[in-house]
């Protein structure tokens, strides 16, 4: 079975940025699984999968715009200590996760106070060139209830009430 739009898609990758590797689902030994079509996975990766069927091995760069989006200066953000959460104590460099209307969103440090922490919003990886390489591992139609809710269910349901 090929990738295609309501196909779930199991697969391993490598992620680097300019010859170094930055993370790999081989470290934990899960693949990574995600329902194909419906913005779950970056726009250029999912392009890339299209098409593609188990056992198939590439490689594919992304340029800032089809992965993380360009690195926003403006992006920086006094946030409140009490609502960073990830540690007890804050330093610069240290990523933090914080819940917004929109969801969790992960924020790096820029600069600590008493009360407050300057936090640049920017996701890690924006505004640079991304190198995955992929190994496809299964593809199969997803379940009525997985395209029903828009995300993949691992064995037992979603755990979410409907």
């Amino acid at each position: 079975m090929q990738v295609a739009k309501d196909t779930v898609v199991e697969f391993h990758y490598t992620l680097s940025e300019a010859d170094n590797q930055i993370e790999s689902s081989h470290t934990n030994g899960e693949p990574l699984v995600y329902l194909h079509g419906n913005e779950g996975m970056l726009p250029g990766l999912e392009a890339a999968m299209e098409g593609k069927a188990a056992g198939d091995k590439f490689s594919v760069t992304l340029e800032p715009a089809e992965a993380y989006g360009e690195r926003r200066d403006e992006f920086v953000q006094r946030i409140p200590l009490k609502h960073l959460q990830g540690a007890k104590v804050w330093k610069p460099g240290m990523t933090a996760i914080i819940h917004t209307d929109q969801g969790r969103h992960q924020v790096t440090i820029v600069k600590v106070g008493r009360f407050n922490a300057d936090c640049d919003l920017n996701h890690p990886l924006a505004g640079k060139t991304l190198t995955f390489a992929v190994e496809l591992m299964s593809v199969r139609e997803a379940t009525a209830e997985e395209l029903a809710h828009g995300h993949v269910h691992a064995a037992g349901g979603c755990g979410h009430s409907h």
